[in-house]
Parts: C-alpha cells; structure tokens; sequence
C-alpha cells in the first residue's frame, strides 16, 4: 500500500512542476511594432506639414499665372515646390525604412509565437490522446481505488491538478492562437503601409521630375523673353526716334512756311483748354498705361500713351480735325496714322487694322481715320493712341480726353 501511495505521490510532485508557469508561454515578452511608433508618427506630422506647405504653393502658382507677375517669382515658387518634393521624399524613405524594420519585429514574433502554438498544441494532443485512452470514468476510479483517508485527498488533490493544468494549457493555446492571429493581421496592416508609402514616393519622384523640368523650362523661357524683351525695347527706342524725327521734322518744315511772307499758320485746332475735353478715339479700357512700366522680366519700358482696348475693326475717329503728317507701317507701332492739329500739338494713332486717310489730307473732328487693330499684340486687340506737344514731348492722353464717369 505504501508503494503505490508513494508512487502516486511521485506523480503527483511531477503534476505540480509541470503545472508551473512556462517561459514560452503567452506571458512571455514578444517584439512589439507599437516600439517604434512614436518616430513614425513624428515622421507622419512632418509629412503632412510638408504636403500642406506645398499646397499652398501650387495655389500661390496658380494664382501668379492668372495675372501679370514677375517670372521670377513663379521660379522661385518651382524651386520651393521642389525643395518640398524633395523632403517629401526624404519623409518617406524615413517612414519606409521605419516600417521594414517593424515589419523584421512583427516577423520576429509571427514566429516565436507560432513556433510556442505549435509545441503547446503538440502537449494538448498528447493530453488529450490519455484522457481518451483512460475513458471517461477514469477520476471516478482513481479515487475508489483509494486505500485510506489520507490516500483519497492525495488523489483528489491529484485529480484536481491535473484538471487545472489542462485547463491551463488549453488556455494558453487560445492565447497563442489569438496572438498569432493579432501579429498576422499587424503584419498584413504594416505591409500595406509599407506598400503605400512606396506608390507615394515614386509619385514625389515623379512630381520631382516634373518641377525639376519645368523650372529649366521657364528658366529657358525667361532667357528667351530677357532676350526678346531686349531686342523689343531697341526697337520700341528706334521707332520712338523714328516718330520724334517725323514729328520735329513737319514741325520745322510748317514753321518754315509760317514764316513766309503772306503765309498765317492760324490757330491750332488743339490748345491747353482742350485738356479733359477730347472725345476719346474708341471706347474701351486703358490696357497700357502711360509712363514708366516694368515688364514680367524685370525690363522697365516708358510708355509714350496708352492703348485703348477695342474690337477688331472698332472705327477710330480723330479727336480733333487736323492735317495728315504720316501713313504707314512704323515698326513696333504697325499700321500708323499721325495727324498735325497745327501750334506744336499732333495726335498719334497706331495698331490699325486699316487706314481710311492719306498724307496731306484734312480731316475733321470725329471723322473716321481707320479701324482697331492690334490682334497680333500681346494686349489683343487696341487702339495705341499718343499726344505730342511742342518738339514732340509725349504728354499723357489720359488727361487730355473726357474723364469717364
């Protein structure tokens, strides 16, 4: 009787150390992706100022390009959309990096954890194979069997060991089981980060690209126009002097004449009472300015008039009756129309379409002398109109011609 007590003893010692806590357990650490969290969000909140930094410049660009600007200010703004593509892509290849190392600690643990499921299922099968070889009436025949009082409590304290490491074990095969489904599925997420994060940084690449070509583009642009814009103000210089000698030359020669004898030059049909009374040539806006402009390229042209927006064909009508000094192409000016109003005082009509006139003809106040031209400008369609008084100085037509309510 003591053999067996002492037998069931021994295996009842042996019960107790294997129902102790395993190192391999659930309850053992496990890497974790939430580690490295805190550097990836950091690394998030940056992209998303960067994004927003550059949204803004697109806007910024958009609305440079909808009205008359300095291309440099659109090349600085390429070039600060640029600088911001570029930490764009700096950001994610940090995130990239971030989530393949998680990815290496999910994977880690993926392992470990399913390696601890697969050798606690292999101990759950055993167990399960000896329940089912001793039949279901095995715990009721293990404490008949008892010898004595002392021997009934050492089975049932066996019995209920031996219950609370199956359920033990169990349980922890429904840990495992969890866990492993948990790092499958972080697995499969940090994954999928990891692939969006690659499609966004090929497409930075690409708007990389983009902006890099785009700024050697408008840099080649700009050279073009600098040097188109130079090659346009020789002009515009040369043909201003071509019309001041036009001008200063009939002034000399009408002089001339005045003084002849038996010869009266007789009022001008034009004098400093007129300033704010002339009918204006056409109706329309004032699409140049008279005086000092600075061009988009940074150029600064002086405007001798205005230019009067119109349609194609509009009638142009002479402010004020007058003599024809001039009929022609002018140059930059194109089709050009200059009449003498007599005492130092002529009026300029340029960008026609047509000319109604010829040299040394007479019109009167409002006849039509031609039609808007202008077309092929950078203004579109408008009547370029001057007023020069003595020995051709330019005065401001906007001052001479009725003010507009």
């Amino acid at each position: 009787m003591r053999s067996r007590s002492g037998t069931f003893c021994r295996a009842l010692v042996r019960l107790a150390l294997l129902s102790a806590p395993l190192p391999f357990g659930p309850t053992a650490p496990l890497p974790l992706s939430a580690q490295n969290a805190p550097d990836l969000e950091e690394s998030r909140r940056r992209l998303d100022e960067i994004r927003k930094e550059r949204e803004q410049l697109q806007a910024d660009r958009i609305r440079l390009q909808g009205q008359v600007h300095d291309l440099n200010q659109e090349l600085d703004n390429i070039e600060r959309q640029r600088q911001a593509t570029n930490r764009l892509v700096n950001e994610l290849d940090t995130q990239i990096s971030g989530l393949n190392s998680q990815v290496d600690r999910v994977t880690a643990g993926l392992l470990l954890a399913q390696d601890n499921l697969a050798e606690r299922r292999a101990v759950l099968g055993r167990r399960l194979a000896d329940i089912y070889k001793r039949g279901s009436l095995w715990a009721f025949e293990v404490l008949v069997a008892a010898e004595s009082f002392g021997d009934l409590l050492n089975r049932s304290k066996y019995l209920y060991l031996s219950s609370r490491q199956d359920r033990t074990l169990f349980d922890e095969v429904q840990k495992l089981q969890s866990s492993v489904q948990h790092q499958r599925d972080e697995l499969l997420g940090v994954r999928t980060q990891l692939g969006q994060r690659r499609e966004e940084r090929e497409g930075e690449l690409h708007q990389y690209t983009i902006l890099a070509s785009e700024r050697t583009r408008r840099l080649r642009e700009s050279r073009r126009k600098a040097t188109s814009a130079d090659q346009r103000l020789s002009e515009l210089e040369r043909d201003e002097a071509r019309l001041n000698d036009i001008i200063t030359a009939a002034e000399k020669a009408r002089a001339a004449r005045a003084n002849r004898p038996g010869v009266s030059s007789g009022p001008g049909s034009i004098t400093t009472a007129d300033i704010g009374k002339l009918d204006w040539p056409v109706d329309g806006p004032i699409v140049v300015a008279y005086g000092r402009q600075t061009l988009p390229n940074g150029a600064v042209v002086r405007r001798n008039g205005i230019g009067i927006g119109a349609p194609l064909g509009t009638p142009v009508k002479a402010v004020e009756s007058g003599t024809v000094e001039l009929v022609g192409n002018l140059g930059t000016y194109g089709s050009t129309v200059v009449l003498d109003h007599g005492d130092g005082y002529w009026s300029v009509y340029s960008h026609l379409q047509t000319i109604g006139v010829k040299k040394g003809g007479t019109v009167t106040k409002g006849e039509v002398i031609g039609t808007v031209g202008g077309d092929n400008t950078d203004e579109g369609p408008h009547l370029y109109f001057e007023i020069r008084g003595s020995s051709g100085i330019a005065l401001d037509p906007a001052e001479w011609l009725k003010k507009r309510k």
